[in-house]
């Protein structure tokens, strides 16, 4: 709990993810994910391993049922990088046939349960590593390999844009 947050609301500066709000079903299939080895992380690995069936259950119920990320009057003062951002998540780049975020994972980056987590509030750093973890096949975890065809027509540009618009998402290209 100490890495995630008392609350599970992350923590930005480390870029350990929000888990509050997730789908059950997503946090189960991650945990269940780092104690198979499908998906790679040296401290989580060893803690989900050690967790039996009903635990990772009553983990994930947990964090599932805690208030996800909600906006909270900040504001990023307008930049090109904000802004490629926004236009990733929202309208995506389809002349690199990638598409907006908030197709799969919800109006606002809200999340769809069970299979497309909450990505509105996640630390930039921890978004950004899980893009480029995507990018490389190191995680493979992802519905028929989605996040890892989108990531692969990304540039490492587009991963700082749409991580730091994730971070503190906003209506508008000013940040309001």
């Amino acid at each position: 709990m100490a890495c995630h947050g008392a609350n599970g609301e992350g923590q930005t500066a480390s870029g350990f993810p929000r888990l509050a709000g997730q789908p059950e079903a997503y946090l189960l299939k991650q945990l269940q994910a780092f104690a198979g080895g499908q998906r790679k992380n040296s401290q989580m690995a060893p803690i989900a391993s050690a967790l039996d069936a009903q635990q990772m259950r009553d983990a994930a119920d947990y964090y599932a049922s805690l208030p996800g990320w909600r906006p909270q009057g900040q504001t990023r003062a307008p930049s090109p990088q904000y802004a490629l951002g926004l236009r990733l998540a929202t309208s995506g780049n389809w002349s690199k046939d990638v598409p907006a975020c908030f197709a799969c994972h919800g109006p606002g980056g809200a999340g769809v349960a069970p299979h497309f987590p909450a990505l509105a509030g996640q630390p930039s750093v921890y978004t950004r590593s899980q893009m480029k973890a995507w990018q490389t096949a190191t995680r493979t975890n992802d519905p028929q390999g989605l996040m890892q065809s989108v990531a692969e027509k990304m540039t490492d540009a587009e991963f700082d844009a749409v991580s730091l618009y994730l971070e503190h998402p906003s209506l508008d290209e000013k940040g309001k």
